[in-house]
């Protein structure tokens, strides 16, 4: 939206199409910028918009705008496979810190932490570079007793591999349902 509008449009150039977007969260925030998608999957990975998308893509012209680096190729290659045009175009980038946060680390290494929750798969990875970084070879020590908190599949299957567990995944893959989840996994831990 930004972008549009440092070229000297509005909202008016979007009229003729039609928005798609993974989840509430997104639908949400485009909602506070004027629009309103045509398409949430009923499931809020990126898997279910190709699943239960709504018409027939081929021929079509889709602009998919992501992470610069490191997403899925889920979309680009089913939509394209599919005989859409998919243009991609980096719209942000998301990165690793250069440094552990000393608090989190010290918080870690004195047990104050109950649970460490992930919503994204590259979350995953980068909080292990970090712990090795910060703590060394012994860093997955850290982790015992600590539960893993995963926002769904994907980011859950990342989790498998790297660390072996997830504690607590939510039936919605919305950061609420992690955090009812959380809850949820507290009180039982509790009582």
């Amino acid at each position: 939206m930004d972008r549009l509008l440092g070229q000297g449009q509005d909202l008016r150039a979007l009229a003729a199409l039609k928005i798609a977007v993974v989840g509430t969260k997104t639908a949400a925030v485009i909602e506070q910028r004027g629009l309103r998608p045509d398409f949430v999957p009923p499931d809020f990975v990126a898997d279910a918009l190709v699943s239960h998308f709504p018409e027939a893509v081929a021929g079509q012209r889709i602009l998919f705008p992501r992470v610069e680096s490191g997403g899925r190729e889920v979309l680009v290659q089913e939509f394209s496979a599919a005989g859409a045009a998919v243009v991609e175009v980096g719209a942000y980038e998301s990165g690793c810190p250069l440094l552990p946060d000393p608090l989190a680390l010290a918080a870690l290494q004195a047990r104050q932490v109950d649970v460490i929750t992930f919503a994204s798969s590259k979350t995953v990875v980068h909080t292990i570079q970090l712990l090795e970084q910060g703590l060394g070879v012994n860093w997955r020590s850290v982790l015992e007793g600590v539960a893993i908190a995963s926002i769904g599949p994907k980011t859950s299957e990342t989790s498998y591999q790297q660390l072996g567990r997830v504690d607590i995944e939510p039936q919605d893959y919305t950061l609420e349902a992690l955090t009812e989840a959380i809850v949820a996994w507290a009180s039982e831990s509790s009582g």
